[in-house]
């Protein structure tokens, strides 16, 4: 699988950032991390000439890897490691019930469901009679590619020192194993939970999030965040300026419209967010 140990670093840009470094190098060292190290802005521009900060936490031990083809990979070994394994695509599950999956492509009888529905997964739940406290909302993350002349500017992988006060990292700049690099992304509310488009909008979608609690409290404790996002979303000078944090040589003709993925964001109802899962179990099911 293509993947690449190339290292990553975490830039600060003021004062409060670099006192941040620290605590976040103690977390590295803490998790094992091999190599990691607070560095000066000298070392910094060893490491990658175009980035301008006071200094960063270098993060040897990070690196690249082909997602798509980890999931290709892990497929071919599930069928490998057993032929009666199945992956079956493009089918929706409309019920869960005990030991019954019923689903667009026919009913499935099983001995343990692990339930992993991304942007849904809250609805599946539901429909196994879960009362969880916790909704998914989803926010589109939109991201530029720098163009060929400007890969030559980010080397591996350059990330902000991210804000505790936030629930979102800030935009970052990723070598992807295909070559290409990626800005971003930012953090938009989306009226539809696939809404990988500025324009998608769907009813159901809109109503479920904006009458639950949780999403309100989101908004009030982070609205001046969200309106900057909102602006950036549709504005390529604005979205080049927070890029410019990092690297001030960026100018407008360098990036180019890239893809949008949406997150599927676990909001409890005060409004705080999940760090990465919440897992509930009930009889022979685990749901994500």
């Amino acid at each position: 699988i293509d993947h690449d140990v190339c290292g990553k670093v975490v830039v600060a840009v003021n004062q409060d950032e670099m006192s941040r470094l620290d605590k976040l190098l103690s977390t590295g060292i803490a998790n094992g991390l091999v190599g990691v190290e607070k560095i000066n802005a000298q070392r910094l521009k060893e490491i990658e000439p175009h980035v301008q900060g006071l200094g960063a936490l270098w993060v040897p031990e990070s690196g690249i890897i082909d997602f798509v083809g980890v999931t290709n990979k892990l497929a071919e070994l599930i069928l490998k490691l057993n032929p009666n394994s199945q992956i079956i695509t493009s089918c929706e599950v409309n019920g869960l019930n005990g030991r019954h999956i019923e689903t667009s492509k026919g009913r499935f009888e099983v001995d343990w469901k692990v339930v992993c529905g991304g942007l849904f997964s809250d609805r599946l739940a539901k429909k196994e009679g879960f009362k969880s406290d916790v909704r998914i909302v989803g926010f589109r993350g939109d991201y530029y590619d720098l163009t060929e002349h400007a890969k030559v500017k980010v080397k591996n992988l350059i990330y902000p020192v991210p804000n505790p006060e936030f629930p979102f990292l800030g935009v970052h700049f990723t070598r992807m194993t295909n070559g290409t690099i990626e800005c971003g992304p930012n953090a938009v509310f989306t009226f539809k939970r696939e809404g990988y488009r500025k324009i998608d909008f769907d009813l159901k979608d809109t109503i479920e999030a904006l009458l639950y609690k949780g999403t309100w409290r989101l908004f009030f404790k982070h609205w001046r965040f969200g309106l900057n996002e909102y602006r950036r979303a549709f504005s390529k000078r604005i979205f080049l300026k927070e890029l410019n944090r990092l690297i001030p040589s960026l100018k407008m003709d360098d990036i180019v419209v890239g893809r949008s993925g949406v997150r599927a964001m676990a909001l409890g109802q005060d409004g705080e967010v999940f760090d990465d899962f919440k897992i509930e179990c009930k009889g022979n099911s685990i749901h994500v």
